[in-house]
């Protein structure tokens, strides 16, 4: 047997993207069979005249057309980076507790998402508010497509409410920003001097860190040259925490280079970029009304608690489909 198999992170690796494969193949067959039934209903309906078939017939249909739109989308994301698992960072801005805690509402809300959709969520680096809510998170959501998926995420998120820590009863406004890179498999050469790394070394702490504070285990990369900083405290050792932190600082800088690719590709078609890094994407908005809009998409619920219990495929769904009319428009 291959050496490459005698390590469990390339194999358990290798293994789910077989199984995400087979699953995309037992989709299609699964909605083949749907699709048959109809049409065999269909026959007897037009031939025995079964109309008492037709209520069936219709939401059987429309059940189907909603599967197929899902398919649809999952096969288009065919960017090579999209099937990765997926780095996410928020970050409150200022406001201080009521951002903080905004922030733990999006972090609940994301973890919710991953859930539903069988991804595993590992917490790589978790700062508490000093109140309540976070003051930073990073999570790596581990599943196939993960990154294809909640690269539809990246920007501010604005929430407008009554503020539960104004005593007041005032209306506030808060802002998160949340980022979001792929994570990159070793294979991918990216050049990362020595020379250009800062390393710190400190005690860990917070959910994740709480069992292992006894030891400065948790680790900070500063890189110079490009201002970035990533730290990690989600394991006990030093060592695998700074593997971690490289890896993670290797996705940044991956998708910073993709990103001046595509940013040179618009200055060569004149083209103006309608979404810039750390711009608003999507308002929650609490109090007066209860409203979820994306101003990329025009997309929007009235069920806030529904989107803040994870749903919020239909919010990535019309990004996905924007970007892939956007894609169709320039060839």
């Amino acid at each position: 047997m291959p050496d490459f198999w005698d390590d469990n992170e390339h194999a358990q690796k290798v293994i789910a993207d077989m199984n995400a494969i087979k699953s995309v193949i037992e989709d299609f067959t699964e909605m083949f069979s749907e699709y048959e039934n109809l049409d065999l209903m269909m026959q007897l309906v037009e031939e025995e005249q079964e109309d008492t078939l037709i209520p069936e017939i219709t939401s059987g249909t429309l059940a189907l057309v909603k599967k197929l739109e899902g398919y649809e989308l999952q096969l288009l994301l065919s960017q090579p980076y999209d099937k990765l698992n997926a780095i996410l960072e928020l970050h409150p801005g200022a406001g201080g507790t009521e951002s903080q805690d905004w922030a733990e509402m999006l972090l609940r809300m994301y973890r919710r998402w991953a859930e539903k959709r069988g991804y595993g969520v590992e917490v790589l680096d978790y700062l508490p508010g000093d109140e309540a809510g976070v003051k930073s998170v990073t999570l790596l959501i581990k599943g196939y497509n993960a990154y294809g998926y909640l690269k539809a995420e990246k920007g501010v998120h604005r929430l407008v409410r009554i503020s539960p820590f104004d005593s007041s009863g005032r209306r506030h406004t808060s802002f998160v920003s949340c980022d979001v890179v792929p994570e990159i498999d070793d294979d991918v050469e990216i050049d990362i001097r020595t020379e250009d790394l800062k390393i710190d070394v400190y005690r860990a702490s917070g959910a994740g860190g709480q069992h292992i504070n006894t030891t400065d285990s948790a680790v900070r990369i500063t890189h110079l040259p490009s201002g970035f900083v990533v730290t990690c405290q989600a394991e006990r050792s030093q060592i695998k925490n700074r593997e971690k932190a490289m890896k993670m600082l290797r996705s940044k800088l991956y998708e910073k280079k993709i990103e001046e690719q595509r940013q040179h590709l618009n200055d060569i078609r004149g083209e103006q970029q309608e979404i810039g890094w750390g711009s608003q994407i999507r308002s929650y908005v609490f109090h007066p009304y209860n409203m979820v809009k994306d101003h990329r998409t025009l997309a929007e619920s009235g069920n806030t608690g529904a989107v803040m219990d994870g749903e919020i495929d239909f919010l990535i769904d019309a990004f996905l489909r924007r970007e892939m009319n956007f894609e169709a428009a320039s060839e």
